[in-house]
């Protein structure tokens, strides 16, 4: 069947169809249906949209002929997306019934025509409202004024229409400038709601930046200004170029398409692209896993190519817009930049048209001159067109070309300005041409919960987040790195590192390698010294190291930061990747950055740079750093009438481990409250603190050790909403545990003071008073929606030496996890001396140091395969 055969055939059964609520329920659910079945054989969206509405058209006419009298003083109206004749599967039908004022006696047919609307399925908003009532809202209301933009006669008394258009013309309700004002503001409102970007991860393609919103303020700029009754006529009229108008039609079709399939799959009114819809409509539009990419991979950089190229136009016409409605008539002055530019009404453009097909340098000197003129606002239309236009002439002869090289270093050297002239680049379309491997990145996403952006708009966050490390405006807010940004000896080299760290990403092979050979190409390209352009390859070869470093192992082995000291050839090598680390996690995910994070990197940061100038030389010696850990943790403790006996018979107790692997204030807070509760033998005790050092809250515990104490601990704290970032756990002579917990808040916060009381009541009332019989509770906090759309085989290994074993595990995180893997290690007889814990989005990357109950590692494969076993068997069940 055709789609006008369709559609012809609906309507004539339509006209037979009794006015009756099953009867016009099942032509409704049927011509739906066989619609659905035209678009999974690829019928055209457009069309299929469209006939949508001519359907309910008759629909509509039908039933208000049934149910109100044809010389009744009312009309029924089509207005929003319906009035301009478009209508998805579950779209709400937005009417308006215009009424004379004195048309109370249709109150009751009126409701009876709506109630039949929702009886038969149709999702309706509807307003009865006067010529009268249409005005006054309309000169209040700028929603209400666009609405009516877009309102079509359906049928009634066409008068009352004509009387209505007539009175609420846009001209004697809103002057263009006011009207152009108010949607700009809608549209900056709007786009505030999507944190102003185009990349989330679960976009609404209907109200995010990009989306079909931003087509449709085009559209409505244009009917109130130009009287342009469609995309179309501005490109009849010259205002769009064919070009912009087929790039608009083409993005509002593959929208259109990921709408329609949308509202079919979830049978609702749904906008947007959650993670379980994504996989879905990847299948059903034909991409396919690649060794590199998944097909939703495929799918989604599509959708981000698609709106971030609309959002640019949207950008353009508005700017165009801008220089027609509000600065028409302006006569500033012209004030000259140079031989090739001139500012009009504050926005800088070229003077010649076409200087940019002759020297397509110039493409980077406008990036440049909007640096060094910050009092410009922005870049006239006409040359942001002429951009878009001329951009190809970036190619090879114009990229190896002295004047552009030496542009682009001038760009990154300057003092101000550098994130806008890259973002403007980008929005250009001029970075992928000049950097072309840019463009494979573009929109490239990764279907995971850790990495919140797409590649390129990642990179460009991690130069922003550069930049901020080196701004005094920011110092508060970036201490640390603040800090440490004098010793940046050349910051343009950090700022190509982070261009280049991960713009290898999906072309398959290890991306930190494939990008540092091509970060020293360019910088060799771009005449850098041997010496500079080997430390840009380095950092970007080795991104991700200090990050695994800091949360994958223990940084306060200091065996641990004498092998990452190894690494750093200089300190300007430790330096620059520090900021660049920090700056690459703060941009990966920034809702998951917190303050633990930030304090392991600068711990390691801390030591690796004392270390590296010989701070350290006179601690070779384990007893010399355990005695200096001590002295300071004594003298930590000289305000307590504590005696040194007391705190020599406290230590006595203790592994050399937790005095080199803990600070000395922490030892004294320790110390201080074990000799405050030693008469006490058999209760488990808790105290918190705010370590400051490690960013996070510390619950220190001590008292008799049993089996299943850290799965009971840990079930404990999932009860009470708390997120495990590490623990260390020693059991020392007569049978006692002391632990360190650190935690924080499920949203990333310290636990406050007043928390603390009711959390350290928790704990000591369910740890101190298990209940006979009982297992180790299992979390029963459901696992969030995004969570269950990403699953991770588990993955356990095992690393032995000769005093320790740790397990690293891999798995899907999900609440009470901790506490499985306790109630398995105890099983097993194994007892926990450490946990690290990292998660990265959905994945678990946790590391387990454990020994048997005789604390010897374990190198038995009968136990480690049992262990693995049982781990794989508990967290992936079938």
């Amino acid at each position: 069947m055709t789609i006008p055969t369709l559609l012809s055939d609906a309507l004539a059964q339509l006209a037979e169809t009794p006015v009756t609520v099953p009867a016009y329920k099942q032509a409704l659910q049927t011509f739906t249906q066989q619609s659905a079945e035209q678009f999974a054989q690829g019928a055209d969206v457009v069309t299929l949209v469209q006939m949508r509405a001519h359907f309910i058209d008759a629909l509509l006419q039908h039933l208000w002929l049934d149910h109100i009298p044809q010389d009744a003083a009312a009309t029924l109206i089509a207005v929003g997306g319906y009035g301009r004749g478009e209508l998805h599967p579950a779209s709400d039908i937005d009417l308006l019934i215009l009424v004379e004022d004195t048309a109370e006696q249709l109150a009751a047919s009126i409701t009876s025509f709506i109630t039949l609307l929702w009886d038969i399925g149709l999702q309706v908003g509807h307003s009865v409202r006067s010529v009268a009532d249409c005005v006054t809202l309309a000169s209040t209301d700028v929603t209400v004024m666009t609405n009516l933009l877009e309102a079509r006669y359906l049928v009634g008394q066409a008068v009352l229409f004509n009387t209505l258009c007539d009175q609420t013309q846009a001209s004697k309700i809103w002057t263009s400038a006011e009207f152009f004002a108010a949607k700009v503001q809608e549209q900056q409102q709007r786009h505030a709601k999507a944190d102003d970007s185009a990349y989330n991860l679960e976009p609404n393609i209907k109200l995010n930046p990009g989306g079909l919103r931003d087509i449709q303020m085009i559209g409505w700029v244009a009917k109130r200004h130009f009287a342009a009754q469609s995309l179309a006529d501005l490109h009849n009229h010259g205002f769009l170029t064919a070009v912009e108008y087929n790039s608009l039609r083409g993005g509002e079709r593959f929208l259109w398409r990921i709408r329609y399939a949308l509202h079919t799959l979830t049978g609702r009114h749904e906008d947007r692209l959650l993670f379980e819809y994504q996989r879905a409509l990847a299948e059903q539009f034909g991409y396919a896993d690649t060794n590199v990419n998944l097909a939703v991979e495929h799918f989604m950089q599509g959708y981000y190519r698609t709106v971030i190229r609309l959002q640019r136009l949207n950008e353009l016409l508005l700017q165009l817009f801008q220089e027609a409605i509000v600065q028409a008539g302006h006569n500033n002055p012209v004030q000259l930049i140079n031989a090739r530019f001139q500012a009009r009404d504050g926005y800088l453009e070229i003077i010649d048209p076409d200087t940019f097909r002759k020297r397509p340098w110039v493409m980077l000197e406008l990036c440049l001159v909007l640096q060094q003129n910050p009092s410009l606002q922005g870049v006239r239309a006409n040359t942001i067109r002429a951009i878009r236009t001329h951009r190809d002439r970036m190619d090879d002869s114009a990229r190896t070309d002295i004047r552009t090289r030496t542009l682009f270093m001038e760009i990154l050297r300057q003092p101000a300005g550098v994130t806008h002239a890259l973002r403007r680049m980008h929005r250009y379309g001029l970075l992928s041409r000049y950097i072309p491997a840019f463009h494979q990145i573009t929109g490239l996403m990764q279907f995971d919960l850790f990495h919140m952006y797409t590649v390129d708009e990642h990179i460009l966050m991690v130069l922003r987040n550069v930049r901020r490390f080196a701004l005094a405006k920011h110092q508060a807010e970036c201490a640390a790195y603040h800090r440490v940004w004098p010793h940046i000896a050349k910051p343009e080299l950090l700022y190509l590192a982070a261009l280049f760290h991960d713009i290898a990403k999906g072309r398959g092979g290890k991306h930190s390698d494939l990008g540092a050979v091509d970060a020293y190409a360019f910088c060799q390209q771009h005449d850098l010294s041997e010496q500079d352009s080997q430390l840009v390859a380095w950092l970007v070869k080795h991104h991700l190291y200090m990050s695994r470093v800091a949360q994958q192992q223990d940084i306060d082995d200091p065996d641990i930061i004498r092998a990452f000291a190894d690494q750093m050839d200089t300190a300007q090598h430790l330096h620059t990747l520090y900021l660049l680390t920090a700056a690459d996690m703060q941009g990966t995910n920034p809702a998951r950055w917190n303050s633990w994070k930030g304090a392991l990197l600068e711990r390691l940061y801390q030591s690796t740079w004392s270390m590296l100038q010989q701070q350290n030389q006179d601690l070779t010696n384990t007893q010399q750093r355990i005695k200096q850990v001590q002295r300071q943790a004594q003298q930590c403790l000289a305000q307590h009438t504590l005696s040194t006996d007391q705190i020599t018979q406290c230590w006595a107790t203790c592994s050399p481990d937790y005095f080199l692997q803990t600070s000395a204030e922490a030892i004294a807070w320790h110390t201080e409250h074990h000799l405050q509760h030693t008469a006490s033998t058999t209760q488990i005790h808790f105290f918190i603190r705010q370590d400051t050092q490690r960013g996070c809250s510390e619950v220190y515990t001590f008292g008799p050790d049993r089996d299943g104490l850290f799965a009971e601990t840990t079930a404990a704290f999932d009860q009470l909403g708390l997120n495990i970032l590490g623990a260390r756990i020693e059991v020392r002579q007569a049978n006692q545990a002391i632990s360190s917990y650190y935690v924080l808040e499920d949203d990333g916060c310290a636990i406050s003071a007043k928390r603390s009381a009711d959390i350290m009541q928790h704990l000591t009332h369910s740890l101190n008073h298990p209940i006979a019989g009982n297992s180790t509770p299992i979390s029963h906090r459901p696992v969030s929606r995004r969570l269950q759309n990403f699953t991770q085989d588990t993955q356990v290994s095992f690393d032995a030496d000769q005093t320790a074993t740790v397990i690293a595990l891999t798995t899907y995180d999900r609440p009470g996890l901790l506490s499985q893997v306790g109630v398995i290690l105890d099983e097993h007889q194994l007892r926990l001396h450490h946990a690290h814990i990292m998660t990265e989005g959905s994945i678990a990357q946790d590391r387990f140091t454990c020994t048997n109950r005789h604390n010897q590692p374990i190198t038995e494969n009968h136990i480690m395969t049992a262990i693995e076993y049982a781990l794989i068997t508990a967290l992936d069940p079938q």
